[in-house]
C-alpha cells in the first residue's frame, strides 16, 4: 500500500524547461518579417515634423502602416479605438482611411510623441521587446504542453511507439472504433465526447492515460478529483480497459482532501517521482 502524504510529499513546484520562458526563435522571426518596414519608420524618430513626414512615408511606403500593431503590442491587422470625434475600425493591411485619418490614430494614441521625442532609439529593438513580452502570454500555452511531453518521454523511453502502440489525443469513439470496445460507460451512453492526452495499447489492455500539472490551487483542482474518481470507477466496470492519471504540481497541497479520495479508490494514479522510478515498465503489461 502507497502512503498518500509521502507520495504528495514528492509533488514538484515546477515542471518548466529552458524553453519555456521565451521562444526567441519565433520571437525574432515575427521581427524580422517587418525589419525593413520598420527600419523606414525609423526615420521619424527625433522628427520635429513627424505628422508630415509620416504622411509622406505612408503614401511612399503604404505598407510600413501593418508595422503599428505590434509597435503597441496588438496582434492583428485592425485596431478599434473611439472618442468624441466617434468610433473607428482601422486596418493596417490594407487602408481604409484617409491618411489624415492615420495620423489622428498616431496622434491620439501617443505613438508619434514617442517617436519623435526620443522614448525610443530603434523601433527594431523596440519591437522585439514588445515581441518578446507578448511572446511571455504564450507561457500559458506551453505549459499546458509540458506535462503531455514530459509523459511520452516516458512512454516513449517504455519502449512503446507513436501510432503503433501508444496514441496522442484520441477520442472515445475512436478507440472504439479501432479496437472494437464499448467505452460507452465513459461517455454517458455516448453523449460525452471525453478524449485521451494518450491511449496504450497492449496484448492484454487498453490505456486511458489523463496529464495535467498544477502549480497553483484553486477550485478547478477538486471538481479534476472528483471527476477522475469517478473516472476510474467508471472504467474498472468495463473489460479490456484500464483508466490512468499522471498528474503534479503542489498546487494540489491545497486540495489535498480531494486528491486524497482519488488516491484511495484508483490504482493507477502516478507524479513525475513514480514515473522516474521506471513505473510505466510495471503499469503496462
Amino acid at each position: 500500500m502507497r502512503d498518500f502524504d509521502e507520495w504528495l510529499s514528492k509533488f514538484r513546484a515546477s515542471i518548466s524547461s529552458y524553453d519555456y520562458y521565451i521562444d526567441f526563435e519565433k520571437v525574432v522571426k515575427n521581427v524580422e518579417e517587418i525589419k525593413v518596414e520598420l527600419n523606414i519608420l525609423n526615420s521619424l524618430i527625433g522628427s520635429k515634423n513627424i505628422e508630415e513626414e509620416f504622411e509622406a512615408i505612408v503614401k511612399k511606403y503604404p505598407e510600413t502602416l501593418k508595422c503599428v500593431p505590434l509597435l503597441l503590442a496588438v496582434r492583428g491587422n485592425e485596431i478599434y479605438a473611439q472618442d468624441e470625434d466617434g468610433a473607428f475600425l482601422y486596418n493596417f493591411k490594407t487602408m481604409n482611411y484617409d491618411v489624415e485619418q492615420y495620423k489622428v490614430f498616431m496622434r491620439k494614441t501617443g505613438l508619434f510623441d514617442m517617436i519623435a521625442n526620443h522614448l525610443v532609439n530603434n523601433l527594431v529593438d523596440y519591437a522585439l521587446g514588445i515581441e518578446t513580452g507578448l511572446d511571455s502570454n504564450g507561457r500559458k500555452n506551453r505549459g499546458g504542453h509540458q506535462m503531455e511531453d514530459l509523459v511520452e518521454k516516458y512512454i516513449v523511453a517504455a519502449g512503446f511507439k507513436k501510432n503503433v502502440n501508444y496514441f496522442k489525443e484520441m477520442y472515445l469513439k475512436d478507440i472504439e472504433a479501432k479496437w472494437n470496445i464499448d467505452l460507452s460507460a465513459l461517455s454517458n451512453q455516448g453523449k460525452a465526447a471525453k478524449r485521451f492526452d494518450f491511449v496504450i495499447k497492449t496484448d492484454k489492455m487498453i490505456y486511458g492515460i489523463e496529464t495535467n500539472f498544477y502549480g497553483g490551487g484553486g477550485s478547478k483542482l477538486n471538481e479534476t478529483a472528483r471527476s477522475y474518481k469517478m473516472l476510474s470507477q467508471e472504467s474498472d466496470t468495463i473489460d479490456g480497459f484500464t483508466f490512468v492519471w499522471v498528474t503534479d504540481g503542489i498546487g494540489w497541497k491545497s486540495a489535498r482532501g480531494n486528491l486524497r479520495e482519488t488516491f484511495e479508490v484508483m490504482k493507477h494514479v502516478y507524479c513525475i517521482d513514480d514515473l522516474e522510478h521506471e513505473v510505466m515498465n510495471k503499469i503496462f503489461v
